[in-house]
């Protein structure tokens, strides 16, 4: 009898510790599942993905959106004024712009400042970005998003950062951190992309 009970308490057990993998295999198998069909909202903005579609407000207050420059060649630079690396890249930008525009190339730099007298998430105090872009001389296209929703449409690291979009809307270059945007490197490949036919 006693072989035959310790028979009984084995096969018990081999059942439990099957359904116990299983259970854990199904759990593990949802996670994937999970994570593969959420991976857009996930995964970094890199070169080779889509441009995220995002919509920020114009110095006019009105509605503009990436998904309405497709077609275009287009440097998309996420800053703001209290950034002094921003601020020393803003001149090669304007720079770039001026030589660049006419062949198509559309410069659009979204500032994540607050308004004036208010404050961010982080405590910083808002800047007057039309002041910053009279004082600097910038007449590129210049959009602002008080929510920081840039910052979590392209999954940012910090500010300055910019992505390259081609004519097809896909990120062909990315750079984190301020760079001489007229630098003779950087021209030759907007005219490259410049170049490309549609």
């Amino acid at each position: 009898m006693m072989a035959e009970e310790r028979d009984n308490v084995r096969r018990a057990r081999r059942s439990r510790d099957w359904w116990v993998v299983g259970g854990v295999v199904l759990v593990i198998l949802l996670l994937i599942g999970v994570g593969w069909t959420a991976r857009d909202s996930i995964m970094p903005v890199e070169v080779g993905t889509r441009a995220p579609d995002y919509v920020a407000l114009d110095f006019d207050g009105n509605p503009v959106s990436i998904s309405d420059l497709r077609g275009e060649v287009v440097l998309l630079n996420v800053w703001a004024t209290w950034c002094p690396p921003c601020i020393e890249e803003m001149p090669s930008m304007q720079r770039l712009h001026e030589r660049l525009a006419p062949r198509g190339l559309h410069i659009v730099a979204v500032s994540i400042d607050a308004r004036p007298g208010e404050r961010d998430a982080s405590g910083r105090e808002g800047g007057n970005v039309a002041a910053f872009a009279d004082a600097f001389d910038l007449d590129f296209s210049i959009w602002l998003d008080r929510s920081g929703g840039i910052q979590r449409a392209y999954r940012t690291t910090g500010v300055p950062e910019s992505y390259v979009i081609d004519r097809d809307g896909t990120i062909v270059r990315k750079v984190i951190g301020a760079i001489e945007w007229d630098h003779e490197a950087n021209i030759e490949f907007f005219e490259r992309l410049l170049g490309e036919e549609s």
